[in-house]
């Protein structure tokens, strides 16, 4: 492919403790390069890389840091220089309400609110300043998870605890994951349009015949799990509070528990908070029910197998898991003045046919109907409708593509 393809590109750049995931992305969208850095720090630290016609390379480059990494990263893009860097940003806290320009002061922002996201921030911050000191000339922008979800009310923003909490060390729910149930949203109302003048889309909620404001339920399923709310484009309640540890069950997540918990499990069996917070938040969720895996795949197999020991346990995660995210649409369904369909994200919404079945099978009041040779066939980054000729609502499967909307926020930050 020629190099006039990628025109003008943004470099997207999602920064782990240990690891640097980044996408090269043309103004058009229509061409992309990307890769990881991974193992960063260690002898095994390598570059997988996946060039301009999808051919993946791999380049050892041994006890490499974030800053060496990229070094490496931008003399593979060799010619391919970016106009602008986007950055994930995991917390933005209230003081983000969108996509903010990297400055002194807003990074010093950003790391006065570490506490609020200490595993994630810091690594934010390292990939932002590795850049600076390469090309510190270069546009910067910072794209955070909790921006997306500012439009949110104070009723479902607020937690009922003494408002001091909130005025002086803004404890409040700030949700997660937004650049992906903004660009899914975005992309259900653009494909909603497009079928607008159909027949099938004209028996989708007849309630609301002649209206063509759009409420959707977004449902982002992977190993973290979150699902939100969003009408009109915007936020109106999502599922993750404080932390991302809050709401759905998710692969080692617990999701919500009882909040007297913490005080139960430290009175009786002597815990400390900080074993407390690692275990809900490392040793819970699928990983937790079943005692053996994460992995919802691993979990499916597990379920299916007769001659598993742990087959029972696998079908009650399976259960808890699709029940849960169940209930939370149905009760997220309230923030919306009205509900155009739900879209499924992320690697479990976007492959998991049978967990997807599932939830809508368990949000039997709502006249959803299923077409279940379309469902079975959305998988592999697969982007279709799945509802039936009489579904009162419209189900989609709608791939994420966080990296573009990271790379759109950046643009549209810089005026480029």
């Amino acid at each position: 492919m020629h190099k006039s393809a990628m025109h003008n590109p943004t470099l997207v750049i999602n920064s782990g403790s240990s690891s640097l995931k980044y996408a090269l992305i043309s103004a058009d969208n229509q061409h992309r390069i990307t890769g990881l850095a991974e193992n960063l720090g260690a002898n095994e630290a390598q570059i997988v890389h996946k060039d301009l016609n999808g051919e993946k390379s791999v380049i050892a480059i041994s006890g490499a840091n974030h800053k060496e990494a990229l070094v490496t990263i931008l003399e593979i893009l060799g010619d391919y220089k970016p106009i602008a860097v986007g950055h994930r940003a995991v917390h933005g806290g209230h003081e983000f309400s969108q996509a903010q320009r990297v400055s002194a002061a807003a990074l010093a922002q950003l790391k006065r609110l570490t506490p609020l996201a200490p595993l994630h921030n810091p690594a934010n911050i390292v990939g932002i300043e590795a850049v600076q000191a390469i090309y510190p000339q270069l546009p910067q922008v910072m794209v955070f998870d909790t921006a997306f979800h500012q439009t949110m009310p104070p009723k479902a923003y607020r937690y009922a605890i003494p408002k001091a909490l909130y005025e002086t060390h803004f404890i409040r729910r700030y949700g997660f994951h937004g650049t992906s149930h903004a660009y899914v949203s975005d992309r259900a109302r653009e494909l909603t349009e497009q079928l607008s003048t159909t027949n099938n889309a004209s028996k989708l909620n007849p309630s609301s015949e002649g209206s063509k404001k759009q409420g959707w339920l977004t449902a982002h399923l992977g190993n973290g799990c979150s699902a939100a709310a969003i009408y009109e484009g915007k936020s109106l309640d999502t599922s993750m509070g404080l932390t991302p540890l809050e709401g759905l069950m998710m692969g080692t997540r617990s999701g919500d528990v009882d909040p007297g918990l913490h005080a139960h499990l430290k009175h009786t069996l002597g815990m400390s908070l900080e074993d407390i917070d690692a275990m809900l938040n490392k040793q819970s969720g699928l990983l937790g029910v079943t005692g053996v895996s994460n992995d919802m795949r691993a979990v499916e197999e597990m379920a299916a197998d007769n001659t598993h020991p742990n087959q029972a346990d696998a079908n009650l995660a399976l259960e808890m898991f699709c029940y849960r995210v169940a209930k939370y649409l149905a009760a997220l369904s309230c923030a919306l003045p009205e509900l155009t369909g739900i879209v499924f994200t992320g690697g479990i919404g976007e492959n998991g046919a049978d967990i997807r079945a599932r939830i809508v099978a368990d949000m039997r009041h709502f006249g959803l109907q299923m077409d279940s040779a379309k469902n079975a066939k959305l998988i592999r980054g697969q982007e279709g409708s799945f509802h039936g000729d009489n579904s009162r609502y419209a189900l989609w499967v709608i791939p994420t593509d966080e990296e573009y909307r990271i790379a759109l926020e950046t643009r549209q930050t810089l005026g480029l």
